[in-house]
């Protein structure tokens, strides 16, 4: 049985899933059935929420739509109560380098004030001040590549430009999946430096639960196709995260815990 969601106080949600139904062969078959999320608007502090879910069960499908890259089969997707629209505020980091590598850092970052009309000059400052908070300051002449930069600093880039639109909603598709363990650990600590610093309500997904613990505010865990959420974890642990997060009694309790919930559905797919 799915879990249920109840709406905010006066229906102040910036996310709104409702009903969603995927199919891709006209419904014979269902990848996403039935699935609703709601996500309270929280001003001046933002959220941080997690999808955990094997690999299929449309996690990233989820964050395509809040995104407006695709509609669901059926079922609405509202953000702040009304519908996905280019007026939204919504940036996404995806899994897969996804800067121009024919740009200098400094281009990538300053792209979306381009856009805007915005004059080179000031775009560059503005962009030079995400490029300094990102950690990045010296390489803005080079371009966004491998192996010019590393997998870690072309992150960066990607979630530099991503803030230069100062999005409400930042959506993370497993930014830091193909990682080595030491620059994943030291991305985790810029995300919460930067949400800390900007309040936007991020939706992250990942595959490490470890991960999920440390970042979330709360984990949403999803199951099997036809996939809806079967569990939500309420991660109370300190507002403010450090690296002693990690040594509480209470984070190995919550990883364990989800750990348990994670097996479990898995067993009953099995069965």
């Amino acid at each position: 049985m799915a879990i249920q969601f109840t709406d905010a106080p006066g229906g102040a949600n910036i996310i709104e899933l409702r009903g969603i139904t995927q199919s891709y062969d006209g419904g014979k078959t269902n990848i996403i059935e039935n699935l609703d999320l709601l996500i309270e608007d929280k001003p001046m502090q933002g959220q941080f929420a997690v999808i955990l879910g094997m690999s299929g069960c449309g996690k990233s499908t989820l964050l395509r739509y809040i995104a407006g890259l695709q509609e669901p089969s059926s079922g609405s997707v509202l953000l702040k109560g009304q519908p996905v629209s280019t007026q939204n505020r919504v940036s996404m980091v995806f899994q897969q380098y996804s800067s121009l590598p024919w740009m200098t850092v400094l281009e990538n970052v300053a792209l979306g004030l381009r856009f805007q009309g915005i004059s080179k000059k000031e775009r560059e400052e503005k962009a030079m001040e995400m490029i300094q908070l990102v950690g990045l300051d010296g390489h803005q002449k080079k371009f966004a590549q491998y192996p010019t930069l590393s997998g870690g600093q072309l992150q960066r880039v990607a979630i530099a430009r991503s803030l230069m639109s100062n999005p409400e909603i930042l959506l993370m598709d497993e930014p830091f999946g193909a990682l080595d363990i030491k620059t994943r650990l030291q991305m985790q600590d810029l995300l919460i430096g930067i949400w800390e610093k900007f309040h936007p309500t991020i939706l992250f997904v990942t595959h490490d639960i470890q991960e999920a613990v440390y970042l979330g505010d709360d984990i949403y865990i999803m199951k099997h196709a036809p996939s809806n959420f079967v569990k939500h974890i309420n991660v109370d642990l300190p507002f403010q995260r450090t690296r002693d997060t990690k040594r509480l009694a209470r984070f190995d309790e919550l990883v364990h815990e989800v750990e348990d919930s994670m097996m479990q559905i898995d067993a009953q797919h099995i069965l």
